[in-house]
């Protein structure tokens, strides 16, 4: 049976015969007029024009004197008519290639081929090929299905060939750049302002996630990757601007699971002289235009779990839905109580944990069963360290989640604007990492001291496109186009590259 190595020498010899010819295997551009896809949708307006299209080989069917070959780019297919006295001999000089060198090309193989629309007798819309080059030869097989290529480790280390094979993998890509084109766009049409800030910081916060470490050789200091946008943005709404945000890449050095990655996109925004109150309704507004505008609906399912976002979302007091749940008092939380409701639940915890942490880990187990959708509000204020405490209840936050199939899509506060009690749950965030928390807070004294020079009151809203994989149908790996995946070196490369030392 051939092997990746008996395919790949073959075509290794095809490619020394093209340089043999003179013929460019990899020239430097193409003249592509029009879409594969197109000729075939527009084949009424354009039936016998002249036209180029370029694009991968997805099959050659050869019978003496008529080649017939099936090319694919981003726009869909088209058929090449390839017959002899039609197509030009071989030109060095243009780098054509006659009906005799077919034997040259192989399924995968780039090419570009010019001639007049037509239509063959059995009805298929192709084009009549005068002109035919390669534009890239092709040293490995594109599998020809997706049962050739169906092992989920090695379709996500190799996406270029999934997206391939698997067309649904690489239009779901597209659907993800609409996803955040469209939050982006949501959010510039209600006056909001784009501004990137720092992926490097001296402290990380507004989450809490354990950081990435790095180093900066030109200033001889460590760094951390940001784990969310919110302090440097709210220093922005401290310096004068009313309504910004940030579209990138944040960075938490945690597990992987079907709703989490270490690294991923998220948009963060921050709205002056606004309120929660205001966020619940103006980020409802947002993620009910970005899923019709990504997905043209507003119904989704998933693993089972049916959710209609179209009518208004209810609110629900984060004490309330303990309390009825678990029978938990979350202002005077019985530590043995909560851990006893994990244990029942056979939900692993740490046995030091905090009881803001195992009052966490009980909301978790009962978010995992709600499909929503609806708004948790009033968060107690020792799990929301950067929100503002409610005026009629102290004890509680202005904070917001919408609640979707079971989990938390986004994270909104009013946010906290006071330095003194700001400066206070920083340290009792930095007490509690120091008793061995890795996830509180830093104490971040610059933007105490941001605070301290005024910030109006303010709305702030982040979600990560964990939005978008559950409202796609699939886990956090299938959701980005290269997930991280430990880096290793198979047998056959290794076979195939002797000589390159890998380690």
């Amino acid at each position: 049976m051939a092997t990746l190595q008996d395919y790949r020498n073959e075509r290794l010899k095809k490619l020394e015969q093209l340089r043999s010819l003179g013929v460019d295997p990899f020239p430097a551009k193409s003249a592509r007029t029009i879409g594969a896809g197109e000729v075939v949708s527009r084949f009424n307006e354009i039936n016998g024009q002249t036209e180029t299209v370029s694009g991968r080989i997805k099959s050659i069917r050869k019978f003496g004197k008529l080649a017939f070959i099936v090319i694919r780019d981003f726009s869909g297919e088209v058929q090449l008519f390839i017959r002899a006295g039609e197509i030009g001999e071989l030109s060095v000089a243009g780098g054509e290639l006659g009906i005799t060198e077919l034997n040259l090309l192989d399924t995968g193989d780039f090419i570009e081929a010019t001639g007049p629309v037509i239509k063959t007798q059995t009805g298929e819309v192709s084009i009549g090929v005068q002109k035919l080059r390669i534009l890239t030869k092709s040293l490995r097989p594109m599998p020809l299905g997706h049962e050739e290529f169906s092992d989920k480790e090695e379709r996500l280390r190799r996406r270029y060939v999934d997206m391939n094979v698997n067309l649904e993998v690489r239009e779901r890509f597209v659907r993800r750049a609409k996803f955040w084109q469209a939050t982006r766009q949501f959010l510039l049409n209600e006056g909001f302002i784009e501004i990137n800030i720092p992926v490097l910081e001296h402290t990380t916060g507004g989450a809490d996630a354990n950081p990435f470490a790095t180093h900066m050789d030109a200033l001889n200091q460590d760094f951390y990757l940001r784990i969310s946008h919110e302090l440097p943005l709210k220093r922005l709404i401290g310096a004068g601007y009313e309504r910004v945000f940030d579209i990138g890449p944040r960075f938490r050095n945690e597990g992987v699971d079907e709703e989490h990655l270490p690294e991923h996109v998220a948009m963060e925004s921050y709205a002056a002289f606004e309120s929660y109150e205001w966020g619940m309704d103006f980020y409802e507004r947002m993620i009910k235009y970005v899923c019709q505008e990504t997905w043209g609906k507003l119904q989704f399912e998933h693993n089972g779990i049916t959710v209609d976002l179209s009518g208004e979302w209810r609110r629900v007091k984060y004490a309330d839905i303990l309390r009825d749940k678990f029978d938990v008092d979350v202002f005077s939380p019985d530590i043995e109580q909560l851990k006893q409701i994990l244990v029942n639940a056979h939900i692993e915890f740490d046995p030091n944990a905090n009881a803001e942490r195992l009052l966490d880990n009980v909301w978790k187990l009962i978010r995992k069963n709600e499909a929503g959708p609806f708004w948790l509000i009033q968060e107690p204020a020792a799990i929301s360290p950067l929100a503002k405490r409610s005026p009629e209840d102290p004890r509680v936050t202005e904070r917001f989640h919408p609640i979707i199939f079971g989990t938390e899509m986004g994270n909104g506060f009013s946010e906290l604007n006071d330095p003194i009690d700001q400066l206070n749950r920083f340290q009792e965030q930095q007490e509690k990492r120091d008793a061995g928390d890795a996830e509180a807070m830093m104490l971040d004294i610059d933007f105490v001291e941001m605070l301290e020079y005024g910030m109006p009151p303010t709305c702030g809203w982040g979600n990560s496109e964990r939005n978008f994989w559950l409202f796609e149908g699939v886990s956090a790996r299938e959701g980005v186009p290269f997930p991280h995946m430990k880096h290793e070196i198979s047998e056959t490369t290794r076979k195939i590259y002797p000589d390159v030392r890998f380690e």
